[in-house]
């Protein structure tokens, strides 16, 4: 990262994500869920509400019910983390099922083809609009072909319908095909191999309840600033957190350190030193213009997760923002 203030003052408050609480994992968290095929991502999601006795909860990028796998569950504070959820690239494993018979090296080649950009039309059961999308195919591996089925796995945009794909695939091939069966992986940084069943989630919240051990219900659920690893960062001054979570945008002042090459308007997040995420905002400068400029706002605060009094406060109170800002700049 770049740093714009080396004399910034420690960071001697605060308390690292990998060190809260149950409780507080609870009230901003997120859970990698291992949706069975059969209920809706939504009934899903109510059953995690009712097993972790917990008032606010959503889920991030829906599954049909016949689909299976990573279902990003949000718990407290995280649930306004949603969109960054559904934003997030996905990755898949289908089993498809062509037509007519074909040469394995027929398939490999005209699945080949569909890496990179491609257009997409949602389907007409889709829950959005019906218009022509772009959505860019990262990686396609086929796994296995026996007879007319294809095992493939496929890393793509957010927004992707494999079932779509397979119907194009089949078309190239001049055959026709059909998706079968759909598994999600991964779902941003969330990923199968540590997804947790609603089994494994009832249980854990009964041990932690009835035996006083919380340490697996802990390995179930992830602080929320995992669902800002694709933003890019800022790290914040101590001296200025609290402002911050008083309704303050960001100044140069406040700065110690932030990633290199962030354009203007870019969605950014704004972290203490420790690694808590304290608000996501939008840059008013590039990176390159904060690193020249000595004052000014760098960042127009959108939505402010840390709770007031978290940090210290170190700022001195006036009506006026421009005042207020000027007051945070405690070197």
């Amino acid at each position: 990262m770049l740093i714009k203030d080396p004399k910034t003052l420690p960071d001697k408050w605060g308390k690292r994500p990998s060190d809260r609480s149950v409780g507080e994992l609870l009230n901003a968290g997120v859970i990698a869920l291992d949706k069975p095929s059969g209920p809706t991502s939504h009934q899903a999601t109510a059953w995690v509400k009712d097993a972790l006795h917990i008032e606010k909860v959503g889920h991030g990028g829906t599954l049909d019910p016949y689909v299976s796998g990573v279902l990003p569950i949000c718990t407290g504070k995280a649930v306004r983390l949603t969109d960054i959820v559904l934003s997030s690239d996905k990755e898949y494993i289908c089993l498809m099922r062509i037509h007519s018979d074909r040469s394995e090296r027929r398939v490999r080649e005209v699945m080949g083809k569909f890496c990179g950009k491609i257009y997409q039309t949602p389907p007409v059961r889709s829950a959005v609009k019906r218009q022509l999308r772009i959505r860019t195919i990262k990686e396609i591996e086929i796994l296995q072909i026996k007879g007319r089925e294809i095992l493939f796995r496929v890393a793509c945009d957010a927004g992707t319908y494999i079932r779509t794909l397979c119907m194009d695939v089949g078309e190239v091939l001049g055959c026709g095909a059909n998706m079968q069966e759909l598994r999600r992986s991964r779902s941003g940084c969330m990923t199968e191999a540590h997804a947790a069943t609603l089994h494994d989630l009832t249980d854990a919240y009964i041990f932690w309840q009835e035996r006083g051990s919380g340490e697996w219900l802990r390995s179930l659920i992830q602080p929320m600033e995992v669902l800002v690893d694709p933003l890019p960062k800022i790290v914040v001054k101590p001296t200025a957190v609290d402002a911050i979570c008083h309704g303050a945008d960001l100044n140069i002042q406040g700065i110690h350190m932030l990633d290199d090459e962030i354009r203007k308007n870019a969605l950014v997040a704004l972290m203490t030193a420790r690694g808590e995420l304290i608000a996501i905002g939008k840059m008013a400068m590039s990176s390159a213009k904060v690193m020249t400029a000595d004052q000014g706002k760098a960042v127009n605060v959108d939505r402010v997760f840390m709770d007031r009094g978290h940090y210290p406060k170190m700022w001195k109170f006036s009506t006026d923002l421009e005042e207020l800002q000027e007051d945070i700049q405690i070197e």
